[in-house]
C-alpha cells in the first residue's frame, strides 16, 4: 500500500537548502527549483546520484526500506523500488552526461504516477567560475491534470531528498 507519508508532512523540521523554491505554479503544473553550494567533485556527485538508497528517505518509498531503490545511471536505466513479489519504477534515466556534469530523468515519483502526471527532475552541478565550489542544481518540472494542487506537499518531499543528498555528498557516506 502507498505509504501516506510519501506526499511530505512533517518536513518543518529540516534544514531549508539555499535557493529551495516552487518556482512557478498553474492548475495543471508547476516548477521546482533547488540549489545549494558543494565541494564534491563532478565525480562524487555522479557516484552519489546513483546509490539513491544512500540517501533517499526510506518514509518515502512504497517498502518502507530505502535499501530497495536502484538507479541504473544510463539512458533507459530504472530508477526502480524492489517490492514483495514485484517493484515499482519511480523514474527513468533519459540523459546521464558525465562530461556536462547533467542528469535528467523522467519521474513521476508516487501520487503522480496516479494522476498520470508528467514530471522530469533534471540535476546538475557546475563549478563556480574563479572558485573551487560547486552548485548542486535540482530542478523539477511538473505537468498533470490537478497537480498545481501537489505542489507544496512535493516541493516538500523533493526538498527533504534533496537536502539528503547534499548531506551525504558533505559526509561523504
Amino acid at each position: 500500500m502507498f505509504r501516506p507519508a510519501f506526499i511530505g508532512l512533517g518536513l518543518s523540521l529540516l534544514a531549508v537548502p539555499a535557493g529551495a523554491e516552487i518556482v512557478s505554479r498553474s492548475e495543471t503544473g508547476f516548477s521546482l527549483s533547488f540549489e545549494r553550494s558543494i565541494a564534491a567533485s563532478p565525480e562524487a556527485v555522479l557516484e552519489a546520484v546513483g546509490h539513491p538508497e544512500r540517501w533517499w528517505s526510506s518514509a518515502h518509498t512504497y517498502s518502507g526500506d530505502a535499501a530497495n531503490i536502484s538507479l541504473d545511471l544510463r539512458p533507459g536505466g530504472c530508477w526502480c523500488e524492489a517490492l514483495p513479489g514485484g517493484g515499482v519504477k519511480h523514474g527513468e534515466a533519459v540523459l546521464v552526461w558525465p562530461d556536462r556534469s547533467m542528469a535528467r530523468f523522467d519521474a513521476p515519483f508516487g501520487p503522480l504516477q496516479g494522476i498520470g502526471a508528467d514530471a522530469v527532475l533534471t540535476m546538475t552541478w557546475t563549478l563556480v567560475e574563479g572558485q573551487a565550489e560547486r552548485r548542486l542544481r535540482w530542478t523539477f518540472v511538473v505537468n498533470g491534470p490537478g497537480s498545481g494542487a501537489m505542489a507544496d506537499p512535493v516541493h516538500g518531499v523533493m526538498e527533504e531528498q534533496f537536502s539528503r543528498l547534499v548531506n551525504a555528498l558533505e559526509s561523504g557516506d
